[in-house]
């Protein structure tokens, strides 16, 4: 055992280790590729096989170390060029390396798209692939066995440097499988590596030495290229989970539809979406995914424009105010809206006005159904299906009535303004890039008309135009007011007292 103690002894080999590890590196790269084509199931151990199978032909290849040497003597002559039995043995594991690299290449980069239904996947054998890996286990592990002797003189420190070398490839084959399973260009680039392996392989067959430092030189340039691109695309992805869901998801299938998107490189796919979809249904689609962030309070009716009734005015005043708006439901309150008592019809209304049992049995009938302004329009959808189709007031937290929304008002909030005959449209295009809008349009229908997602902040405490830019202006506000927001221009071009009545927006 005083071998153990000689430094010379250690030295030899933790270098062959290293050698070892590093030349087993492309084995590895193999036999990740190779492990993808089986059933999830099966990979790790087609892993530990093909890798147990090389350390067993490694260490019988040892053993056989008298014909190794053999194999470095002229075997077979063609022309001027003399062969020897290595030459051969890594002329053709090159070219079947070579092929490999070649078909995998071809089968990744033909682009061919599939649907794949998991009871229907078809996986290579088990047998096949293992059967694969093993021939290219041959080739690398006669290299490894020659370098192994060209180094040492002890066939223990030979056997103890592959075991351990193994094992490290054992523990290493796992992560370096899966990694290059989610990076599909990492798996372009093992291909290419494979490529420059063959090659030199097929080289050193034909008698040309290429020194193992050139390959791996370039390897090693392309991985750290490579990792770059990783880092860049990690920190992308992490920024990008800083953004909403449902910005995401907007963003993602306005662009699908043929939206306003912020690059040009998707331009055939943006030209073909404009075609398949109009613009109603981009439009329709963008207010259908706002539905879960926007707060009842965006779509409602102001309690400013709320045509309602008091049940103390006389019989005749109550009359004239029903026929005079072209309304067919009216809260009925007693002397303020914060004091309602019922919401009826109006022809309901103009039938019992004379007759005090019947007016009311009638406020009686129809009791009011109140939700919270900061309710989520998604929510309150259901209250709307329970109220079979009467209105719906919308209160603060301290029950005052802020205004009303029925069934009419989430279709407008989805396909767009239905005003009625003494309204207004809130916003009217002017040309292909300006438009007129009133300070009350909603920051999120002038979203889904400009094509954006970004005008509304996450923790916004604004829901209209005018709001957004007492906002960004901090309440510092005149006639003619400019700003300058995510690429859109406002200018207050009308005010009422301190009220900002309508703007103009310009957006390219």
């Amino acid at each position: 055992m005083e071998f153990l103690l000689d430094p010379g002894i250690w030295i030899g080999l933790l270098t062959l280790i290293v050698l070892e590890i590093v030349l087993g590196i492309d084995n590895l790269v193999f036999i990740a590729i190779l492990a993808d084509k089986l059933p999830p199931e099966q990979r790790d151990k087609a892993r530990i096989v093909g890798l147990s199978l090389a350390l067993v032909m490694r260490l019988g290849l040892l053993f056989a170390i008298s014909w190794l040497v053999t194999l470095t003597k002229p075997f077979i002559t063609v022309f001027d060029w003399t062969f020897s039995g290595r030459d051969l043995i890594l002329l053709f594991g090159g070219l079947f390396l070579l092929y490999k690299a070649v078909s995998e290449l071809h089968e990744r980069m033909e682009g061919q798209s599939e649907v794949k239904v998991t009871t229907n996947v078809v996986y290579a054998s088990f047998t096949a692939v293992v059967a694969q890996i093993v021939v290219l286990d041959a080739v690398f592990s006669l290299d490894s066995v020659i370098t192994a002797i060209g180094m040492v003189d002890n066939i223990y420190v030979m056997m103890a440097a592959m075991i351990v070398a193994m094992a490290v490839m054992l523990l290493a084959s796992k992560p370096l499988t899966d990694f290059v399973n989610r990076h599909p260009t990492v798996i372009i680039l093992c291909l290419s590596f494979l490529l420059l392996i063959g090659i030199s392989l097929i080289a050193e067959g034909f008698g040309f030495h290429i020194p193992k430092g050139y390959i791996y030189s370039g390897i090693g340039v392309a991985i750290v290229i490579e990792a770059f691109n990783q880092f860049t695309q990690r920190n992308a992805t992490k920024h990008e989970s800083k953004i909403p869901l449902r910005h995401r998801t907007a963003d993602t299938i306005l662009k699908l539809m043929g939206g306003k998107m912020e690059t040009l490189t998707d331009s055939a796919q943006h030209a073909e979406a404009q075609e398949a979809f109009a613009d109603e249904e981009r439009y329709m689609i963008g207010g259908v995914l706002t539905l879960a962030e926007r707060s009842v309070a965006s779509i409602m009716t102001p309690r400013s424009q709320i045509s309602w009734v008091n049940i103390d005015d006389a019989p005749e005043r109550i009359r004239e105010q029903v026929l005079s708006v072209p309304h067919s439901l009216f809260p009925v309150c007693r002397g303020s809206l914060d004091k309602v008592l019922s919401v009826v019809r109006a022809k309901e209304l103009l039938d019992v006005l004379d007759d005090e049992e019947q007016l009311k049995a009638l406020i009686k009938r129809h009791r009011p159904i109140y939700i919270f302004e900061k309710m989520k329009v998604i929510d309150a959808i259901n209250t709307l299906r329970t109220s079979k189709g009467s209105l719906v007031l919308v209160s603060d937290e301290f029950g005052n009535v802020q205004g009303l929304i029925s069934p009419l008002d989430v279709f407008e909030a989805i396909a767009g303004e239905f005003p009625d005959a003494d309204e207004q449209l809130d916003l009217v295009k002017i040309d292909e890039h300006t438009w007129k809008a009133s300070g009350m349009l909603d920051v999120y229908q002038l979203e889904l008309e400009l094509g954006m997602i970004d005008l509304v902040d996450e923790d916004a405490g604004y829901i209209s135009v005018a709001g957004l830019i007492l906002d960004k202006t901090h309440g510092e506000v005149v006639l003619g007011t400019q700003l300058e927001y995510h690429g859109v221009h406002f200018e207050v071009t009308e005010l009422d007292e301190n009220r900002i009545k309508s703007v103009l927006i310009t957006h390219r």
